[in-house]
């Protein structure tokens, strides 16, 4: 069953093209990713789904409804959170998710059972009446997804959920998503440009420019590159660098940490490579055929 269906979908701002023509869906209970730079279209997209934006031309369905004819029953069936965690610092706890919930208009009863259950799942039940500016960034990740879910959405929208937040934050963040897609069959529509995050998703959209340039699982995608790469570490790095720049057997390079991933048309040339880095007098440290990251794939699908 599909929860998202996306045909020819574009937006335009004067003659700047934010959206350009995409085309995809997304199954129920499905964690969906939108990876792309920023700039990308990736907002401008979520907007459209959301009902906030109209598009110029395309259509869009989101829970059975249109995004043009029927934006206004979307934005009751849906969750949202935007980048700035759309929270009120000069409430607490509490008093942000009373906010919310008044917004959804839940009857008291329901309202009661959803705020402990928020309360529950992010973590904050000590934390109810903090001010909502006291809390850590993470903290505030956690209340402000809880407070787009307080309505028991059928599909959360989460634009850069994670951006400025710390490593184990993020992972716990990535905890409670797949709660919410395990225990209440929630669809999860995530944009990020992290590539470690892109991981947690089961299929992913790369964009950029306003156009969407692959979709497959993590997996697939790793699997569509042809190249051979081979991760190298050598000293001084500005001259392997330089070296690599001039190589015409190399097809492209990235760094990578403290190495380089290095494209190459087949095994073979490695070997010459290696033995041009050791005449150099250049001190390599490892050379190593390694299996295709997501950076890699998003590297060679947006140069195509």
């Amino acid at each position: 069953m599909k929860t998202i269906e996306v045909k020819n979908l574009t937006k335009k701002f004067g003659l700047f093209i934010a959206v350009n023509d995409i085309s995809f869906d997304v199954d129920k209970a499905e964690i969906f990713g939108f990876l792309g730079p920023n700039g990308a279209g990736k907002t401008t997209t979520i907007r459209m789904l959301c009902g906030i934006l109209t598009p110029t031309s395309g259509r869009g369905m989101v829970a059975g409804l249109d995004v043009i004819r029927e934006n206004e029953k979307i934005k009751s069936r849906i969750g949202y959170m935007s980048q700035k965690f759309s929270l009120y610092s000069d409430l607490t706890v509490e008093e942000n998710m009373d906010f919310f919930a008044g917004i959804y208009n839940l009857p008291k009863l329901e309202k009661t059972k959803r705020k402990e259950w928020a309360l529950e799942t992010a973590g904050l039940r000590l934390d109810r009446n903090r001010m909502t500016r006291e809390l850590p960034t993470g903290f505030k990740q956690r209340l402000a997804l809880v407070c787009a879910l307080l309505h028991r959405p059928t599909i959360v929208f989460l634009d850069e959920p994670t951006a400025g937040v710390d490593p184990v934050s993020r992972r716990q963040f990535w905890d409670l998503i797949y709660h919410l897609k395990t225990e209440d069959k929630t669809t999860v529509f995530v944009t990020t440009h992290y590539m470690d995050e892109a991981e947690h998703c089961e299929r992913i959209a790369l964009i950029q420019d306003g156009r969407i340039s692959a979709i497959n699982s993590p997996a697939e995608l790793k699997t569509s590159i042809k190249s051979k790469i081979f991760a190298i570490t050598a000293e001084p790095f500005l001259q392997v660098k330089e070296f690599l720049q001039s190589e015409k057997t190399v097809k492209k390079f990235i760094p990578f940490g403290l190495s380089w991933h290095v494209f190459l048309e087949n095994e073979n040339q490695a070997q010459e490579i290696k033995n041009k880095l050791i005449n150099k007098k250049l001190r390599v440290e490892k050379f190593e055929l390694v299996t295709p990251s997501l950076e890699d794939v998003f590297v060679s699908v947006m140069e195509k």
